[in-house]
């Protein structure tokens, strides 16, 4: 038998699709039991994987139950309700369903007449995301991989209309001899944003710092003089502290002066879908372009981003790409306004999500998350740990310790316990324990036990 006879058999006998189908079940089923970070075994056991490549053709199903047996308990639980780690979301039952689907679809979304469903979906996500977020009806939505590529797409449709009202134009003339651009960027941007002023040859030695308030909020007074070669970083969400900037008295001044705003919103740009959070999204309709992701708050699979910029003539344009065998036509093609070219139909999985959701059921998602991170602040704070931001969204910063050296000992302690999960980070000068509240899965269970695993850490470590 040929590999292309056995791969057809493959896929009409659909064992191997079974096979792995009971495999995800048997995980999902063992997510809230098992360690939210891997056992020392289960790290020892990835050693299985390492060997010469194969020269024949391999067993499929043999292949599938090693990533099961030796794979699935190294993985780290995030899809269970107490890893507080990083804000990397959880997981909707509607989009990973979505997923399965559409991975057999197998679809390029870079042309309409590559996935002529994938580019009406995207259409469709672009005007619901206006919608949930307040955005003018002139913004275009751009679906990367994340926020990391969506700053990417923002800031490069700043540099392109920047300049070209100053008579230069980019695509053809380049860095060299351009009239200079100016970045004003708060002092607790993301490395996310960071990373893109590089990429893009800005120069990180040019860009021009504005402090910070206790928060983490950037202060309106220090700003400087905004003129029209300015772009304007401002955030929706510390990384930390999840604070979010004051962007309608700081995009009032930068509009009025010609300047170029863009709001990183990784995750926190969602609390405008929340009635009673929304307040802390107030003005941003006034910035130029947003970066957001749907595989955080959201909860939808990895990799989801969306880069939304009001400048639809200047995103295409900074993103634009030929060629004689690209055949773009009347409808959406959704190339125009990404970096790639090939790109996996991931706008199919923030369709479905929103459509299951509806307004209702944002709002009681992104609220949700509010109110278990409220609640391990009220609970840490009565066990005697030190709060140490105004828990504004889903966000919770917490010292252990005056000593920043028991406060690593307790979060390594919490870490090897297994029960949950957080990370650490450094806050006005101190080491904290960084907890972040991003799955529809968590409960009030599993904040309450998690706190009980900070306590059992504390006295481990401590002995308090």
């Amino acid at each position: 038998m040929t590999l292309r006879d056995k791969m057809h058999q493959e896929l009409q006998l659909k064992t191997l699709f079974d096979q792995a189908k009971g495999y995800a079940y048997d995980y999902a089923e063992a997510a809230e039991q098992r360690n939210v970070f891997p056992s020392t075994q289960a790290i020892t056991d990835l050693e299985r994987f390492v060997e010469v490549l194969p020269t024949q053709s391999g067993d499929a199903s043999t292949i599938l139950h090693q990533l099961h047996e030796y794979g699935s308990p190294a993985s780290v639980a995030q899809t269970g309700g107490r890893y507080f780690g990083f804000v990397n979301g959880g997981i909707l039952p509607i989009t990973l369903a979505t997923k399965w689907l559409t991975d057999f679809w197998d679809q390029n979304a870079a042309l309409y007449v590559m996935s002529p469903i994938s580019a009406r979906l995207e259409e469709i996500c672009e005007g619901w995301l206006k919608e949930i977020f307040g955005l003018p009806d002139e913004t275009a939505a751009s679906f990367v991989s994340g926020t990391s590529t969506a700053i990417v797409c923002g800031l490069a449709a700043a540099r392109y209309r920047l300049l070209l009202n100053q008579g230069w134009d980019f695509n053809r003339q380049g860095h060299n001899g351009a009239p200079p651009l100016r970045i004003l960027a708060q002092r607790e941007t993301h490395s996310a944003v960071v990373k893109a002023i590089a990429l893009l040859g800005f120069g990180l030695d040019n860009i021009e710092w504005v402090d910070c308030d206790a928060q983490g909020r950037i202060i309106p007074e220090k700003l400087p003089e905004l003129d029209s070669t300015c772009i304007v970083l401002l955030q929706a969400g510390n990384v930390n502290s999840g604070a979010f900037d004051p962007f309608e008295v700081i995009c009032r001044r930068a509009n009025a002066a010609g300047a170029w705003v863009h709001i990183d919103g990784a995750f926190g740009l969602w609390a405008a879908g929340s009635e009673r959070l929304k307040h802390l999204t107030g003005g941003i309709q006034g910035a130029h372009s947003w970066s957001v992701d749907g595989h955080k708050t959201l909860n939808t699979p990895y990799d989801s981003g969306i880069s939304l910029c009001r400048d639809r003539e200047a995103l295409v344009a900074a993103l634009q790409a030929s060629g004689a065998y690209i055949m773009y036509s009347e409808n959406r093609d959704g190339m125009l306004y990404t970096p790639e070219m090939s790109r996996r139909a991931r706008a199919v999985e923030l369709w479905a999500a929103l459509k299951y959701l509806g307004r209702e059921g944002i709002d009681e998602l992104i609220y949700g998350l509010h109110q278990r991170a409220r609640q391990f602040a009220e609970e840490l704070s009565a066990a005697g740990f030190d709060i140490v931001n105004e828990v504004v969204f889903n966000q919770v910063v917490v010292s252990a310790s005056e000593q920043d050296a028991e406060t690593q000992l307790i979060l390594e302690e919490i870490q090897a316990s297994g029960e949950c999960w957080v990370g650490g980070s450094v806050w006005q000068g101190r080491k904290v324990i960084r907890i972040s509240v991003c799955s529809w899965v968590t409960s009030a269970e599993d904040v309450s036990r998690s706190v009980a695993a900070f306590l059992a850490a504390r006295h481990q470590a401590c002995g308090k």
